[in-house]
């Protein structure tokens, strides 16, 4: 069985979809009701940048929703028989599932990312990597620095690399922390938010008005939900998820293994950037992996 997995924030590049704008109708119609439903230039910064722009919160998650959901149209090969999305990707599972619009995915994302940048500003905090410690022993460090202030693990990525998030007080105590663990490497990361951290309060409120008021359908698919790494289905359980999601920690690893026990021999990732297909071959080497990030890629055979 083939499953798709779809980027999250950090896999933007200048330049993303410009490929697509270039050699397909359908893509240059898919910009042009981003650009008007948003109000924005979104294409000409995912084409264009600059960088520091499309870096924000609020531009990072349309543009990279916008360019899976353009890939994911002309993606071919097999038909996906599950589905996942890391983090934002999530949203992006969701439309090629059919359990929302196109338009009301674009929607959310938009309010998603800015109310996270406002959040973000409000409560100061920041994110880092940690790599060569188990979860256990960085979750044991992390309830140590909580003395300092919040910090929790925000994504269990692959076997060995956690990111955590909170307060800067919090994370810089567990950073330390985590070194005299034994950690390999602990690098502070440039975020403008304490992302999947109780400093995303305030975003999560925001997001679940809207999610009350947007239509949400049954999957057709199972897309694996990276709060629980469990298949779902129901309309009512997306809705729940997708409010958590915003202040949980992401079980990218858990997730993975969840796909291949229920089935998955091959994993596609969609929409710009490797992230996933190298956390993917961390996790477990047996899958084959593959990515469609490019017009080229996503209809050569």
């Amino acid at each position: 069985m083939v499953a798709l997995v779809f980027p999250g924030q950090g896999s933007q590049y200048v330049g993303m979809a410009r490929d697509f704008h270039a050699g397909s109708a359908a893509a240059r119609e898919l910009c042009e009701t981003a650009d008007r439903l948003l109000g924005v230039p979104l294409s000409r910064i995912c084409f264009e940048g600059p960088e520091e722009t499309l870096r924000q919160t609020e531009y990072t998650q349309p543009a990279i929703f916008l360019h899976s959901m353009i890939a994911a149209a002309h993606r071919q090969g097999p038909a996906a028989a599950m589905a996942a999305g890391h983090s934002l990707g999530e949203y992006s599972a969701l439309v090629h599932a059919g359990a929302m619009s196109f338009e009301d995915g674009l929607r959310l994302v938009r309010l998603r990312g800015q109310l996270m940048q406002r959040a973000g500003e409000e409560h100061r905090g920041t994110m880092a990597a940690v790599i060569g410690l188990d979860p256990e022993a960085l979750e044991a460090v992390c309830a140590r620095a909580a003395a300092q202030g919040v910090v929790q693990p925000a994504n269990y990525n692959s076997p060995g690399q956690v990111v955590i998030s909170g307060s800067v007080e919090g994370v810089h105590a567990a950073m330390e922390l985590a070194k005299a663990r034994g950690a390999r490497m602990v690098k502070e990361l440039v975020v403008s938010g304490a992302f999947h951290s109780p400093l995303m309060e305030s975003a999560r409120e925001g997001l679940r008005r809207a999610l009350a008021e947007t239509p949400i359908r049954d999957a057709a698919i199972p897309v694996y939900a990276t709060v629980t790494a469990a298949p779902v289905r129901t309309a009512d359980e997306i809705r729940s998820l997708l409010e958590r999601q915003i202040t949980s920690p992401v079980r990218w690893e858990e997730t993975v293994r969840a796909m291949v026990r229920d089935g998955a021999a091959a994993f596609h990732e969609v929409g710009p950037g490797k992230v996933l297909q190298g956390l993917i071959r961390r996790i477990d080497p047996a899958p084959a992996v593959r990515g469609f990030d490019t017009l080229a890629e996503c209809t050569s055979a």
